[in-house]
């Protein structure tokens, strides 16, 4: 009988959470890593997550928690990353496991700053794994809606597709279906594009635009998504599967988005700082916006939307002007 892979899950937040849920349906044990002792205990004695979906409600038999990522590690054969991309680089150095014995799927939707690379290349240039070990996990699927076991889906890139395969088959149940794909670049660049353009659809929702302005912004993203990405990696994709198009518009226009929430309140009249002190989560969007301006310097796509985030969160540029003179650049 085939051996049947381990999981260990690295981070602590909501989509960790979420993807350990859904293993768990499928896995007899689960390693889960986070950093907070405080968290670990109280999941041991209450069963769920004090800070990130504490709906859902966990066996504690089918978890191997630790705050030791080694540890974790060193259990799966399978190791999801689903920590912020900003913190990213100083967990690894805590890692003294060989990674190259593992394969790795990537939850993160961001570039990592150290390196001003997507995570799968990241760890393809900086801990030498193989494309055929590293696999990415988007959406369009919202980790709030898996904690209410709501219909979502879910698209595994992989260029091993028997990989793909297998950790697609260990995140299935009747809520949770999912698609393959072998466009690890694109859909990983997609995911930490959409933050971006989420954060746009927030702006102008918080300066007052109506969904008539909100839908053209999503139909120039999605055009402004497809070159940048053919720039970076061309191959042959439809931008309008859903791990593209579907992900940017549940990004754009859901009320679990913190993206477009953060977006919000920069449009109300928030600092940058104001408003991530008031939100408890990371705004991926910030830290990307910042990486794909400057990548597109070399790599010279049309990014009119990019453009605009970028010299608001980062020029401190009056929100309201940008996006009129972005208004004459849209159709």
């Amino acid at each position: 009988m085939e051996k049947k892979p381990k999981f260990a899950v690295i981070g602590g937040g909501s989509w960790a959470t979420a993807i350990v849920k859904m293993l768990c349906v499928n896995q007899p044990k689960v390693a889960w890593y986070m950093r907070n002792n405080d968290a670990i205990a109280h999941i041991l004695k209450e069963k769920h997550n004090p800070n990130y979906l504490s709906s859902v409600e966990f066996d504690t038999d089918q978890l191997l928690l630790t705050s030791d990522i080694n540890q974790a590690i060193a259990f799966a054969d399978m190791v999801v990353f689903a920590i912020p991309s900003a913190f990213l680089h100083s967990e690894l150095q805590k890692v003294t496991e060989d990674l190259k014995q593992k394969t790795i799927f990537s939850a993160i939707k961001g570039i990592v700053p150290e390196s001003y690379l997507i995570v799968g290349e990241h760890f393809h240039q900086h801990y030498q794994i193989p494309y055929n070990q590293i696999g990415v996990i988007t959406g369009p699927c919202h980790a709030e809606e898996v904690a209410l076991e709501r219909l979502s889906y879910l698209t595994i890139a992989c260029s091993d597709k028997e990989k793909a395969q297998v950790f697609a088959k260990n995140l299935e149940s009747h809520y949770i279906k999912t698609t393959i794909s072998d466009d690890i670049i694109g859909t990983e660049y997609a995911a930490m594009l959409k933050n971006i353009y989420a954060i746009a659809a927030g702006i102008a929702h918080g300066l007052g635009y109506g969904d008539n302005f909100q839908a053209l912004l999503m139909s120039n993203a999605i055009r402004e998504m497809k070159k940048f990405i053919r720039k970076v990696h061309k191959m042959k994709r439809n931008i309008n599967n859903s791990a593209y198009l579907g992900d940017l518009l549940v990004t754009g226009y859901s009320v679990f988005s913190r993206n477009r929430m953060f977006g919000n309140m920069i449009g109300k009249g928030y600092t940058v700082k104001s408003a991530m002190m008031e939100m408890s989560m990371v705004a991926e969007g910030y830290y990307a916006v910042k990486s794909a301006y400057k990548l597109n310097l070399d790599y010279q796509a049309k990014t009119p939307i990019i453009d605009a985030v970028y010299s608001i969160l980062y020029e401190n540029k009056e929100p309201r002007k940008v996006f009129k003179k972005l208004t004459e650049k849209l159709d």
